[in-house]
């Protein structure tokens, strides 16, 4: 616990100044006491005042050496979210520049926007965290400090909290490390985690360590003791270290591998740290001399690096005791991205080209958070995810000697996408080491895979759909037939549709169907009904996930409402009084009439206040509409239906009606930021507004369109709405109705 921030920031300030990069200081001391500022009088479940974090988190980031801009967002990447009242990502911008700002927003807590469930939810806040370390790695980088620093001082939370961190950092944040490359935070995370999740195995385990450690007390200093006079009498310059593995990987193997403690060989693990590349080898060499190494334990990182950046050769032997331990030999360049991955290429690196490579490093992300139209199910980006991040690699050859890292039980359809998407188009067939395999065979380390391909190949089939296992190649599939097979795409989209419908029980029309598909796509963010047709063809969208929206617009479109006697002309309208649905719930005046059936038309949901007009229906009353409805327009100009069309008047004036509420349509058009919402939901709330529905869609432009349905008293009342939601930040445009 520190209750002195002030001597925290200057510890780090020191820090800063050990590493020898240049760091303006002055900035990140206005960052500091801006957010102290900010932060006054907030205090952590611990009593510590609450800067203590952000200064701590500042730390961890000033470890990994980052630059300028990710200590001063490390000191503020609270701020916005906890001082709303005080600041906002303008004012930050202003004071600390577009970059702090961008990982400052990157780094706040998301906003949850209109998903079904928590699971949903925290899946949706997993994709945005890929989207802003897409954009800028520093902010995962950052986030990831955040967390670890979270993990350490988790005991001031409640047990089921703990539970819940715990697991979350177990399951997200920790593998993101591992797949970062950055080691020490991913073995910090997962020790820690593994205390709050498994307290008894942890300890269990701890105690089988130090019992072991006990009896071989000297084991590792004798060890270092021999190699190192090696190393000197052969004049190579070097850094010697001795580790003990870590409780949660020694867990890992016992628990998920069923090994007993005694099978764990490389316990006890010495790293040699050399200067260059030539000299691992000659280390390996000697250290072979030494030692009789275990065959099968040699394992060449250098040659065959790991997707995480991670290089260093392994091998275990046996000591003179007749103990196994591993050997790592790497360069001191090696050992730094072993240990803070992707994060030492700040030292490392710098320019243009850095951030290419980079930029390269993370094409995996881009992959991850592709979402063809936007239409990607959260079932399916958590598969996707845990194929991408949580699973070990298998290193495969080309013919020509070239290495492919692909997820674990990935197919020979897999890597022929992992080439090109043009080689897995035209694919025919496959070999592995010389034989002809079938194409759903799964290519184990060290084989040689080659790709039979044909020009007059037809193109992928449908079914490697369910064969393949990387998301790379199923986006790559998907996006050939979307592009190639669109009239195909649509017959399987409307014969998924009409399988679902089917199940409803009532039949209906296709111009019924489409109107329902048109509809359902328009609430999902698709201009047509061919558009959905076609995405649910290629496999874009599951029929699964709008289930339930077919089924709304069916009820509302195919399906009869109760019984009500046939109403077929004016006269008929006339003489229906208000023990239905009339005067109590419409206050509608039709063609001279007061207490008419009445409904209020779903296209254009008029207001007391708008124009308005009738429409009889074959048996259900008079549908109410706005006189400048365009199925009023076209209805009232047709011939066949003219007739059917009545004058109508709301029987009250909008000054009388206080307690009716009627349903209201708005749009809104907005920057996508982490207070909208708040804003929103805030301000109707002022109002005393019900919100009835809410969903929104994200636009590549990273703007946010929300529809809201909301209850509303009249015209007036909802020009008093439009008006006070227009004046929101963020907000650019507000109409009525969707489009």
């Amino acid at each position: 616990m520190s209750l002195d921030p002030i001597s925290d920031f200057k510890r780090l300030l020191s820090t800063l100044r050990a590493t020898g990069k240049k760091y303006d200081t002055q900035k990140i001391e206005r960052a500091y006491e801006y957010a102290a500022q900010l932060h006054e009088g907030q205090f952590r479940l611990s009593g510590e005042p609450y800067i203590s974090h952000p200064v701590a988190v500042a730390q961890i980031v000033a470890g990994l050496e980052l630059d300028t801009d990710s200590i001063c967002a490390a000191l503020l990447h609270d701020t916005v979210e906890d001082c709303a009242d005080k600041t906002n990502l303008s004012e930050i911008e202003k004071l600390f520049g577009k970059d702090v700002a961008l990982l400052v927003d990157g780094l706040t807590k998301i906003v949850a926007l209109a998903v079904d469930d928590k699971e949903d939810e925290h899946i949706e806040n997993l994709r945005k965290m890929l989207l802003a370390m897409s954009k800028d790695i520093r902010v995962i980088l950052i986030k990831l400090c955040d967390r670890l620093h979270n993990m350490k001082t988790l005991s001031a939370k409640s047990e089921s909290k703990q539970r819940i961190i715990a697991l979350e950092t177990m399951q997200v944040y920790a593998p993101l490390a591992h797949r970062l490359g950055m080691q020490r935070v991913k073995h910090d995370l997962e020790n820690i985690g593994l205390q709050y999740l498994d307290p008894i195995g942890y300890a269990e385990v701890k105690n089988d360590i130090e019992k072991r450690y006990g009896q071989n007390l000297n084991f590792i200093e004798n060890i270092r003791g021999g190699v190192d006079a090696c190393l000197r009498e052969n004049n190579i310059d070097f850094t010697l270290e001795g580790r003990i593995k870590s409780v949660y990987s020694i867990y890992k193997k016992m628990y998920t591998q069923n090994k007993s403690f005694d099978e764990i060989y490389d316990f006890y693990a010495l790293r040699v740290i050399v200067e260059t590349e030539l000299e691992c080898y000659t280390v390996l060499g000697l250290i072979h001399e030494m030692f009789k190494s275990i065959p099968g334990r040699f394992k060449d990182y250098i040659s065959t690096p790991k997707p995480n950046l991670y290089r260093s050769l392994h091998t275990t032997v046996i000591g003179r005791d007749g103990v196994p331990f591993e050997v790592q030999i790497r360069t001191r360049e090696m050992h730094q991205i072993a240990e803070y991955g992707i994060a030492a290429h700040w030292k490392y690196k710098s320019g243009d080209r850095a951030k290419e490579e980079i930029d390269k490093k993370l094409e995996w992300i881009a992959r991850l958070i592709e979402t063809e139209d936007g239409t990607r199910d959260p079932d399916e980006f958590m598969s996707a995810l845990k194929t991408d991040i949580y699973h070990d690699e298998t290193f495969v050859f080309t013919p020509k000697g070239d290495v492919i890292a692909l997820p674990s039980g990935s197919t020979v359809i897999d890597f022929a996408y992992a080439i090109h998407s043009a080689v897995g188009n035209k694919m025919i067939g496959g070999k592995i080491n010389g034989m002809i395999v079938p194409i759903d065979r799964v290519p184990q380390n060290g084989e040689i895979v080659e790709i039979l391909t044909s020009s007059s190949s037809k193109g992928p089939s449908r079914d490697w759909l369910k064969i393949v296992k990387t998301s790379e190649a199923r986006n790559k599939i998907r996006q050939w037939f979307k592009k190639e097979k669109r009239a195909d795409n649509i017959i399987v989209g409307k014969s998924a549709v009409d399988s679902e419908l089917r199940r409803l029980g009532t039949s209906y029309t296709e111009a019924q169907r489409n109107e329902i598909v048109e509809n359902v796509g328009k609430r999902s963010g698709f201009n047509s009904a061919d558009d959905v047709y076609n995405t649910l063809g290629y496999g874009g969208l599951a029929v699964s996930k709008i289930a339930s929206k077919l089924r709304d617009e069916f009820e509302r479109i195919v399906k009869p409402e109760p019984t009500q006697p046939a109403i077929t002309n004016v006269d008929q309208v006339k003489t229906v009084k208000s023990g239905s649905e009339g005067k109590g719930r419409g206050g509608v005046i039709v063609d001279g009439e007061t207490g008419c059936m009445v409904k209020f038309a779903k296209c254009c949901n008029p207001l007391p206040g708008d124009n308005i007009i009738g429409f009889i229906t074959k048996g259900y009353g008079v549908s109410i509409h706005k006189r400048d409805c365009p199925n009023a327009i076209v209805g009232v100009s047709n011939p066949e239906s003219s007739d059917r069309w009545v004058d109508a008047m709301w029987e009250y004036s909008t000054e009388t009606n206080t307690t009716e509420t009627y349903d209201a349509m708005i749009q809104i058009v907005a920057r996508n930021t982490m207070m909208l919402i708040a804003d929103i939901t805030t301000a109707l709330a002022d109002m005393r507004v019900s919100i009835l529905q809410i969903n929104s869609q994200i636009k590549p432009d990273d703007s946010i369109v929300i529809n809201l349905k909301v209850g509303c008293k009249n015209i007036d009342h909802f020009k008093s709405i439009v008006s006070r939601l227009r004046s929101l930040r963020d907000v650019e445009d507000v109409r009525r109705g969707f489009s």
